[in-house]
C-alpha cells in the first residue's frame, strides 16, 4: 500500500514539474497580437502631461499635482520605417519586475509580445481623424493595445489614460514609479462597500479624462513636433471603457459635452447616469453565459442599474449587444496573454466558453462598427449582426438583456 502511495505522488509531483515546464516554455515563447483589421498603418507616442494648476485629490501626498501619461495609437504611414515598437517601453518592464507565483506561469512575457505599431510613424498627410478615448479598470493603457491598433487602423486616434494612485502601475519617461494605493483599489473593498467608494474614484478618473482632452486640443492646434497638429478632429470624441472603465466612459460621456458617443464593456454603473441617463449614442458590450445572466444578488443589481439607464438613453441609438460565451477579463489583452494551457483547462470547465483571441476579434469589431457609425456621420445606424459573428445577440428594444 504504502509502495502505491510513493507512486502516486511520484507520478503527481511528475506531472506538476512537467506542467511548470510547459508554463515557463510558453511564457517565454513570442507572440503576436492580432492583426488590425483596419486599412490604416498604426504607430504609438507617449505623452507624460502634467497640471501644476489642478490638485490630484488622490494622491497619498497633500498638494500633489495632477499628471497623466498618455497613450496614443494613430494611423501612420510607414515612410522609410517598418520598425515594430516594443509591446512595453523597457524602462516599465524593468519597473514592473517579474510577477510573482503563481502569475509568473499564468500569463505571457511582456518584453516577448509583438504588437504591429511601427516605431515613430507619422501621420497621414492632409488628414484628421476621429478621437476615441479607452479606458480600463486600472490601466495601464498598454493592455488594452489589440483594440487600440484595430480601431487606430480603422483611421482614429485611440488615447489611453493611465494615472498615478490609481492606475495598477505608471512609469514615467523620467524614470519615476508608481504604484496605485490601496485606498484606490477596488478590489480591496467587499461589494457592498463599492456605491460608496467608487464615486470618488469615478470623479477623479473623469477629471484625468477631461484634462488628457484638454491636453490633446492643445497638442492638435501646436505640437511642438508638428506631429499631431491639425491632424485630430475633436469635434468626433468618442470613449469606451472595460469594467471599471466602462462607468468612466459612461459617466465622462454624461460630464463632458465634448463626447459624442460611449460603450461601455461589461462594466457596472455608478453615479447619477444611472438615473439620468446619457443623451448621445450608446453601446453596452456585455458577457453572456448560457441563456442570460447570473440570478446572483449583484449581478441583479447591476442589471437592474443597467436597465434604469438604458430605458434613459434615446431610443434610436441605443444598444444592448450582448457576446455569448464571453468571459469577463479576455477583453483586454489576456486574451492572448493568458496562458493557452490555462485557458484551455478553463473551456473545458465550461468558465471560459470562447477562445480569447476570438473574443478579442468580436469586441473589436462592434467598437469600430459603433463609432464608424456616430463618429463618422454613417448614413445608417451600425449593423452587427454578421454571420461573421455568431457570437452576437444584438437588442435595441426597451429591454436590453434576454430572457
Amino acid at each position: 500500500m504504502l509502495a502505491g502511495l510513493a507512486v502516486i505522488c511520484a507520478l503527481g509531483v511528475l506531472t506538476m514539474c512537467v506542467l511548470l515546464a510547459y508554463l515557463s516554455i510558453e511564457r517565454a515563447s513570442a507572440v503576436d497580437l492580432p492583426t488590425p483589421t483596419g486599412p490604416f498603418a498604426v504607430s504609438r507616442a507617449i505623452y507624460d502631461w502634467r497640471d501644476e494648476t489642478a490638485i490630484d485629490p488622490l494622491a497619498p501626498t497633500p498638494g500633489t499635482s495632477r499628471e497623466i501619461l498618455a497613450w496614443l495609437w494613430h494611423p501612420a504611414v510607414t515612410g522609410s520605417s517598418t520598425t515594430v515598437d516594443d509591446y512595453a517601453p523597457a524602462s516599465m518592464l524593468a519597473a514592473a519586475g517579474r510577477p510573482t507565483f503563481p502569475f509568473s506561469f499564468l500569463y505571457r512575457d511582456r518584453s516577448k509580445v509583438h504588437p504591429h505599431s511601427i516605431r515613430n510613424a507619422n501621420l497621414p498627410p492632409g488628414e484628421s481623424f476621429p478621437v476615441v478615448i479607452l479606458t480600463g479598470p486600472a490601466g495601464p493603457g498598454i493592455s488594452y493595445t489589440a483594440l487600440a491598433e484595430d480601431l487606430a487602423s480603422h483611421g482614429y486616434v485611440v488615447v489611453g489614460v493611465d494615472a498615478p494612485y490609481r492606475s495598477d502601475i505608471v512609469v514615467f519617461p523620467d524614470g519615476r514609479v508608481i504604484r496605485r494605493t490601496e485606498q484606490n483599489d477596488l478590489e480591496a473593498y467587499p461589494d457592498q462597500e463599492l456605491p460608496r467608494v467608487a464615486p470618488k474614484l469615478l470623479t477623479a478618473w473623469v477629471s484625468d479624462i477631461s484634462f488628457a482632452l484638454d491636453r490633446l486640443t492643445m497638442l492638435n492646434a501646436s505640437d511642438p513636433s508638428g506631429k499631431f497638429t491639425g491632424h485630430l478632429d475633436l469635434t468626433r470624441v468618442g470613449i469606451f471603457g472595460h469594467s471599471f472603465g466602462g462607468a468612466q466612459a459612461t459617466q465622462f460621456c454624461h460630464d463632458d459635452s465634448r463626447c459624442r458617443a460611449a460603450i461601455d464593456i461589461d462594466g457596472a454603473l455608478f453615479g447619477n447616469v444611472i438615473r439620468e441617463g446619457v443623451p448621445k449614442p450608446f453601446m453596452f458590450l456585455i458577457s453572456m453565459t448560457g441563456t442570460g445572466l447570473p440570478s446572483d444578488p449583484e449581478t441583479h443589481q447591476v442589471a437592474a442599474d443597467f436597465k434604469s439607464f438604458y430605458n434613459r438613453l434615446p431610443q434610436r441609438t441605443r444598444w444592448g449587444v450582448f457576446v455569448r460565451g464571453a468571459n469577463h477579463f479576455l477583453y483586454s489583452d489576456n486574451g492572448v496573454l493568458a496562458s493557452r494551457l490555462v485557458l484551455g483547462a478553463l473551456r473545458l470547465f465550461r468558465l471560459v466558453r470562447i477562445d480569447g483571441r476570438r473574443q478579442i476579434a468580436v469586441t473589436a469589431y462592434c467598437v469600430h462598427t459603433f463609432f464608424d457609425s456616430y463618429l463618422r456621420e454613417a448614413a445608417s445606424p451600425p449593423t452587427f449582426a454578421s454571420p461573421l459573428y455568431p457570437e452576437l445577440d444584438v437588442s435595441t428594444g426597451a429591454e436590453p438583456f434576454p430572457r
